[in-house]
């Protein structure tokens, strides 16, 4: 018995020791669990209020810092072009401006149920730990919502591995229940797709569907947002443009998604997935695009520091004179500078998507462009053709004029001034390697009118080849307003990115007699009616030296002629004798006047255009002669307003009264001569046969390096230059080198499109209103008994 008591008690020992064993397990384990969950709790809590990782601060979280490209519009409406940066060419996009297909093919395919939750799936989840963790399934998919993939593109910097990751996502989980805290399920659907990077600079719903199918977001279809929307699970690897095939099996996964979440109908689907893949792509790039002279120009006006002579280097005074006169007249020149933001900081043009309305119109805009690239085209072949088989090609084979030393001189210094070179000598490369290097044949790309050229040659070679084509600037701008309507600073900014418009200078010939006319007419010793002796003068200089200016034409030689004869017919031996008894101090003072900012030379010789000035300064002067004698400032944006379409700044067109009512009448009528039977007669002829009331005045500087035209009407003020990159690269002959020839023919082909479209507004039957009575001869209001000298006078200004 006592062994047995013996043994029972001994086996309920063990058995009680099991129980307490058990129990202590039980309550360890509990303690693990209840201090796993305290943990995990403190730990979201922790990471919840930022102690652990980064949390944003709730003002952050209420008001993201989205940074979005600047966009710029035309005047008709018509978006233009972006400026953007390192953020992408992101521009706003609300709700409501958002394709609901877009909406739905997202919700089906990265968050089914987007509309239930807090910013957390928590089924997602398990079935991603499942599937991804447990079952090694790694296209199982992720278990994050729609509001977590915004929270780590807001907030969650680039990881690699999965540690990395494991740390970010519990901070994710906890900025998107935030998010959701502070904004509506629509909201976070539109801030997730304006901030989604679709590639090529498509950067949001609004510029991808731009880019790749050349629409806005709001007329995107189900088949295009369904390829949008396939690109969010790895827009690298689902990339339309590169990978087709791909890309439209993945748009049909996410088109099969949209049909089991009873988006779409069987039917639908099976249609829709039969479809190929088809896109519009449009790359976006800053050189491409319309007006990009003119878009680079404003991004210049609109970044300019506020000028300080030590910052501009010694032989650049001029450019320090310029951009202290613009600083202090023009409210737009600067304007980052000048303007603040509600807070006291810099607007910023590539992050704070700005509105940037501007004066061009889109119509005009591409008239102007298609009107160079079709004359300049054609005049490029005559330019190859006489210049072919010459050695000193693209240079002029005068040797009087060049040498084979100066143009040696000319391609080393255009090498050594290159990128190519400029990199050269950062690398220290010697002479002899510098020209080792630009001999060397490389593939490279280049320019021609039919499109660009991939080819292999050398450095030196495409360096001749690029100077081989003709430079160009056109503006037109409204006479009264200044707002500029058509902006080409050259034949293309992918090739040729000095702008021939603001930024290039050249000799004006000719079309400097209107200020000198116009200078002579407002004194009491000159009228149109003036006669003087049409021959060679022999004048003296400012140094007493002798001066025998040259004349191309032979008309009338020996005879007296009249101020009308002289300008119409542009002689320069009568601007001569004019100048001769003028002042060329004066005549610097009041071209200044007309907006020319450049340093002039106070010469006789300045009456025959030895100035340097460019397009828009000229664009600008001749404004005085459409305008009444009021000059009009240029002005190429009327208004920018904020992201939200808030006004920040407009702007007003400036008037400056550089002509009196005598001298503007009396120059008016030989200038509309000029056209009616003059060297601008070209323009009354096919192919153009332009018959609207014109202004005008061609001009050609020595050897054909400069051909001009300028011409006005009462609604428009145009400027044409065109001329090679060095003065020493023009036409041989005069046919082809004048200003008629070079620079008439694309204001020609610009105004004749303009007028042919109905939807712009510009009448060819538009008048000067000339005053009843006027004698331009006498300067006064003439009698009825002399109708006959004033009809005599006017000839030609309203035939």
């Amino acid at each position: 018995m006592a062994q047995t008591d013996n043994t029972g008690k001994s086996t309920d020992k063990r058995s009680d020791s099991r129980r307490h064993r058990t129990r202590v397990i039980i309550k360890v384990l509990w303690i693990a669990f209840a201090a796993a969950v305290i943990f995990t709790a403190g730990f979201f809590v922790m990471v919840y209020n930022g102690v652990i990782g980064y949390m944003p601060p709730i003002e952050e979280l209420k008001n993201p810092q989205d940074k979005f490209a600047s966009v710029i519009y035309t005047a008709d409406g018509q978006e233009m072009g972006r400026y953007f940066r390192n953020t992408g060419n992101r521009v706003y996009a609300d709700f409501d401006e958002i394709s609901p297909e877009v909406v739905d093919a997202l919700i089906a395919t990265e968050d089914a149920r987007f509309t239930e939750h807090s910013g957390i799936d928590l089924r997602a989840i398990m079935r991603a730990v499942v599937k991804t963790v447990i079952l090694g399934n790694k296209n199982a998919g992720g278990g994050s919502t729609i509001t977590q993939q915004l929270a780590k593109q807001l907030y969650s910097p680039p990881s690699s591995g999965l540690l990395a990751r494991a740390v970010q996502k519990p901070i994710e989980w906890m900025i998107a229940i935030k998010l959701e805290r502070f904004y509506s399920k629509e909201e976070i659907l539109k801030m997730y797709l304006n901030q989604f990077d679709f590639l090529y600079n498509a950067v949001g719903i609004k510029s991808a569907a731009k880019v790749y199918f050349n629409k806005e977001a709001e007329d995107l279809n189900t088949i295009e947002a369904a390829t949008l929307i396939g690109m969010v699970k790895n827009p690298a690897f689902y990339n339309p443009v590169r990978h087709n095939e791909r890309t439209r099996q993945r748009r049909n996964v996410v088109l099969e998604q949209m049909y089991k979440a009873d988006m779409l109908t069987a039917q639908e689907l099976a249609d829709l997935q039969a479809q190929p893949l088809t896109l519009d792509f449009q790359r976006v790039d800053h050189k491409d695009g319309m007006a990009p002279y003119f878009r680079e120009e404003l991004r210049r006006i609109l970044s300019a520091k506020k000028p300080v002579r030590s910052h501009y280097p010694s032989w650049d005074a001029q450019r320090y004179t310029d951009d202290s006169i613009a600083w202090a007249t023009n409210p737009l020149y600067g304007w980052i500078e000048k303007t603040r933001k509600p807070d006291g900081t810099k607007y910023d043009i590539y992050n704070d998507g700005l509105k940037i309305y501007t004066t061009i119109d889109s119509r005009m805009q591409t008239y102007a462009e298609e009107a160079v690239h079709e004359h300049m085209s054609s005049l490029q072949k005559q330019f190859f053709k006489e210049k072919k088989g010459s050695s000193a090609a693209p240079y002029t084979s005068s040797r009087v004029e060049l040498s084979d030393a100066m143009r040696a001189k000319l391609i080393v210094n255009a090498m050594r001034q290159s990128e190519r070179g400029r990199i050269a000598r950062l690398r220290g490369l010697s002479e002899a390697e510098l020209q080792a290097e630009f001999d060397t044949p490389i593939d490279m790309t280049v320019f021609s009118y039919d499109g660009p050229v991939d080819t292999t040659m050398t450095p030196r070679d495409s360096l001749l080849y690029s100077k081989s084509f003709l430079r160009t600037g056109f503006m037109s701008m409204d006479p009264s307003t200044g707002f500029v309507k058509a902006y080409v600073g050259g034949p293309d900014f992918r090739f040729f990115q000095y702008d021939m418009v603001s930024t290039g200078r050249r000799q004006i010939g000719s079309t400097i007699k209107p200020f000198l006319y116009t200078y002579a007419f407002e004194t009491d010793d000159f009228t149109p009616c003036t006669t003087m002796l049409n021959e060679q003068p022999t004048l003296y200089d400012e140094n007493g030296r002798v001066w025998q200016p040259r004349n191309s034409g032979r008309a009338r030689v020996g005879e007296m002629v009249d101020l009308r004869w002289a300008l119409t017919n542009s002689n320069n031996w009568i601007s001569a004798r004019i100048m001769d008894r003028l002042s060329p101090a004066e005549l610097v003072k009041r071209m200044h006047s007309y907006g020319i900012t450049n340093k002039l030379p106070a010469v006789k010789s300045l009456c025959l255009g030895p100035a340097e000035v460019s397009v828009k300064e000229m664009v600008t002067a001749y404004s005085a002669f459409a305008n009444k004698g009021m000059r009009s400032d240029p002005v190429f944006v009327t208004a920018i307003a904020d992201a939200n379409g808030n006004v920040i700044s407009d702007f007003a067109p400036s008037q400056t009264e550089v002509i009196t009512q005598k001298g503007y009448w009396r120059i008016l009528s030989i200038l509309l001569n000029v056209v009616d039977s003059g060297t601008g007669n070209r323009l009354r002829r096919p192919p153009y046969n332009v018959t609207a009331q014109t202004g005008g005045k061609t001009g050609t500087t020595n050897d054909n390096a400069d051909g001009w035209f300028m011409a006005f009407t009462p609604d428009l003020v145009s400027g044409t230059w065109v001329g090679g990159e060095d003065r020493y690269i023009h036409f041989n002959n005069m046919a082809q080198g004048q200003g008629a020839a070079m620079a008439l023919p694309i204001y020609g082909r610009y105004i004749s499109k303009v007028y042919a479209d109905p939807s712009l507004h510009y009448s060819q039957s538009s008048q000067f209103d000339f005053p009843a009575g006027l004698n331009p001869c006498a300067g006064a209001y003439a009698p009825d008994d002399e109708e006959e000298v004033v009809d005599q006078a006017m000839q030609g200004v309203f035939d």
